[in-house]
């Protein structure tokens, strides 16, 4: 299995030279926003809204005084926005309040905002602040890693638990990012182009597939 992650991490490397994270933003707080904006809403809708959001309310305190109804207004295209807009809005205040002004290095603080889960901490733990064995569990990651044979099932947390198991942990921030680009680019959810994939002699579904024709 070692040999084997190493391989696939050093495919994805050649691959994405950079990895770096697919939402914009320049502050801590910015990343904390976008990141709460794109549940179940695509990175790039996410990019075309926020430049708007943050001219709006240029700083933290900005944010933290906003009306949510206008909040809203703004995150409208991103979905749930009601809950979204909400979430950032006291999870600003809280930044203020409990933190310093600061986005927290801990899973625990972290956990402690409005609307900050799992997935998130981890996402701002690895690019915030560089923690090792942060490990962002999101559908691309699931999907491609279960084909991949790292992981099984779609629980975000078993997953992640999985991962953590076999990941070096320098790697895994990076590792996730690269992997939500391959899904995006090759391993898609439908109609995967598995005839482009150069992490095909990993694939347990192709290995199934060639198997069963055999």
């Amino acid at each position: 299995m070692k040999e084997k992650v190493n391989a696939i991490i050093e495919l994805l490397k050649q691959r994405y030279s950079d990895a770096p994270c697919a939402l914009h933003y320049k502050a801590d707080y910015e990343l904390m926003i976008a990141v709460r904006l794109s549940a179940q809403c695509t990175d790039a809708r996410v990019n075309l809204v926020t430049p708007g959001l943050f001219a709006a309310y240029p700083t933290l305190e900005a944010m933290a005084n906003a009306d949510i109804s206008d909040v809203e207004n703004h995150v409208h295209s991103c979905g749930f926005y009601k809950h979204k807009a909400r979430d950032i809005v006291l999870a600003c205040q809280m930044l203020l309040s409990d933190f310093g002004g600061k986005v927290p290095g801990t899973m625990e603080e972290l956990l402690r905002l409005p609307g900050v889960g799992r997935k998130t901490a981890n996402l701002l733990l690895g690019d915030l602040y560089g923690v090792p064995g942060s490990i962002v569990c999101d559908t691309h990651c699931m999907r491609i890693c279960e084909r991949l044979g790292l992981s099984k099932g779609r629980d975000p947390e078993k997953v992640e638990r999985q991962l953590r198991a076999i990941l070096p942990p320098e790697e895994s921030s990076d590792f996730c990012h690269r992997i939500v680009l391959y899904g995006r680019e090759i391993c898609t959810a439908r109609n995967p182009k598995c005839d482009q994939c150069e992490l095909a002699p990993f694939c347990t579904e192709i290995n199934k597939s060639q198997g069963s024709s055999d």
